[in-house]
């Protein structure tokens, strides 16, 4: 009878354990930050944050700033920080400026789109690119990989030199 039950545990455990959903990146497409402080910027780029960070104006801060975790923006791997407003059609409509000592990314697949960043950027994730921005600073790469597969697109500006750290 113990052996009979102690089977029927282990069969029970084994199904509830296959059958458990398996969290991985947030998908979080219809979710977005709008930072209006200090401690919502923090908050809107750690791993706590959404798959977007957007602003509607200039912003300053003395932090240095992280951006990490892995977000899912439409089932793909996706992390954006947009210094920009756009119209109905997706037209840039203006851009603005986010000013800090310093951002690091960790994001995997981040992209920074249509603004500037006063500051240093760190880059320790892969594929992360660089979309009709401005850095208006240095670049440092920390991995050979994130070096390899970072992209500059359409109108980028870097101020700065881009600095192997490997």
């Amino acid at each position: 009878m113990k052996l009979k039950k102690l089977g029927i545990l282990l069969i029970v455990s084994v199904f509830l354990l296959s059958s458990a959903a398996v969290v991985g990146a947030q998908d979080t497409t219809s979710s977005a930050s709008v930072p209006a402080n200090d401690e919502q910027l923090v908050k809107a780029l750690s791993s706590e944050g959404t798959w977007i960070v957007i602003f509607h104006d200039d912003y300053q801060t003395d932090k240095d700033l992280v951006m990490e975790g892995e977000f899912k923006n439409r089932d793909e791997v996706d992390r954006k920080l947009a210094l920009y407003a756009s119209d109905a059609d997706h037209n840039v409509t203006e851009r603005y400026t986010l000013t800090a000592p310093s951002i690091t990314v960790r994001s995997p697949k981040a992209r920074f789109q249509n603004g500037t960043f006063v500051g240093d950027v760190y880059i320790e994730s892969n594929n992360f690119a660089l979309n009709g921005f401005t850095v208006d600073g240095d670049i440092y790469f920390e991995t050979k990989e994130a070096k390899a597969t970072f992209t500059v697109n359409g109108g980028t500006e870097i101020t700065g030199d881009l600095i192997n750290n490997f």
